[in-house]
Parts: C-alpha cells; structure tokens; sequence
C-alpha cells in the first residue's frame, strides 16, 4: 500500500514489504535513510523451487557477475530447466558451460532428489524455517546459506538472517560500524531492531552495495 512516505511496491512484491520498511525506517537509522534511495523496488522471486536452488548453487563461492554468465551457458542446454532434463545432460557439456567437477556432482544430485521425490517443495510452504533448512541441508552442495538463500528468493520467509552471507557482513560494516569487521555477534545484535522483518533489512543491507537487485 502506498503512504506518504513510501511507493507502490508493485504486486510482485511481497505482501509484508511495505509493513515492514515502516517497521524498519521506524526502528533503524540507517534504514530510514536507506529506504527511500530504493523507492518502489523489492524482493523478487524468479523460476520454481528447483530452478531457484540450482541457481544457488551455480553461484555458490564465485561473483553475481561470474555466476551469471556460468549460469546462461548452462540454462542453455536442457531443452526445459526440469530436473529430469538436467538429469539427461552430458557432464562434458555442463563443464564446458563453466561449472566445476564438484558443481556439476551437486546438481545432479539435487535433480535426483526432485526427481524421485526425496523431496516435496509443496510441503514447504506449511513448514518452519528452520525445518526447510535442515531439510535441505541434505541435499549435497547445499549448506546452510544456499537454504538461507532460498528461504528469501523463493518462500519469500521475510525474517531469515544469513550471518554467513559475505554481502551482508560487508554492508553491516559499512553502514553501521564504519567499515570496521564485524562479528556474528554484533550482526545479530544489529539484527535485534529489524527483526521480524530481518530479510526485508538484509535486502536493502545488500542494495547499499550493489544498487541493482539480484534474484536467485
């Protein structure tokens, strides 16, 4: 809903997102500065649960920019981004598209458990957090950040805190200790005023950073 002080989001955005930026601009300083720089843009989610955790695992230890070309090379070779398609795919070819040995293992992997029904994305809607996270975790390749990432992108959970997220941690660095390290500790501590809205505040942490808005 617009206000005064805040723009229409749009319908794509989350239904919680203009709540929580006047949560967040209310209890935080650096939000309420932060916020209005980034007027009319939010979260968004792209592609379904399998594309989406693939997606993060491409992107796993490489920059948003890297990724992405890895990422067009490989999209390009199923002729549909379904894990019984990927499952087809020649290994020589998905090396050739820039994933490494250890990537090209883990999304197989990943495409085996959507394929036999190890898991089921439909449950997830109804589960907790932190049972979609364990969840995923065991699936190879997927540790905690990559379930934190898709607990954002796809499920659109809007309290999850990514303390291993390196954009963060260098965003709370910069905005509110002066480029100074910054502990767990005192990332959580940060943390306390955006919460529950801590994904909405890691969002806009990661727009002061890169103004331009990624989607896994």
């Amino acid at each position: 809903m617009a206000t005064a002080n805040l723009p229409d989001f749009g319908q794509d955005a989350p239904a919680y997102w203009g709540d929580a930026c006047r949560h967040l601009m209310k209890r935080d300083r650096v939000m309420k500065k932060l916020i209005p720089q980034h007027a009319g843009a939010s979260l968004q989610s792209r592609g379904d649960a399998f594309v989406t955790l693939a997606r993060s695992i491409v992107g796993q230890q490489i920059s948003v920019k890297a990724a992405q070309s890895v990422w067009d090379r490989f999209e390009q070779l199923p002729r549909q981004l379904t894990p019984a398609q990927v499952l087809k795919l020649k290994v020589d070819d998905m090396r050739a598209a820039g994933l490494s040995a250890r990537k090209v293992e883990y999304l197989v992997d990943l495409a085996l458990h959507f394929a036999n029904g190890q898991v089921q994305a439909e449950r997830w809607v109804d589960m907790e957090d932190e049972a979609i996270i364990a969840e995923l975790v065991g699936i190879r390749g997927i540790g905690r950040w990559t379930a934190e990432m898709f607990l954002i992108f796809h499920l659109k959970r809007p309290n999850v805190l990514p303390l291993d997220d390196i954009g963060l941690q260098n965003g709370i660095s910069r905005c509110y200790f002066s480029g100074e390290p910054v502990s767990r500790s005192e990332m959580r501590e940060v943390a306390t005023g955006w919460a529950p809205f801590c994904s909405v505040a890691t969002w806009y942490i990661w727009r002061s950073l890169d103004p331009v808005p990624v989607a896994y």
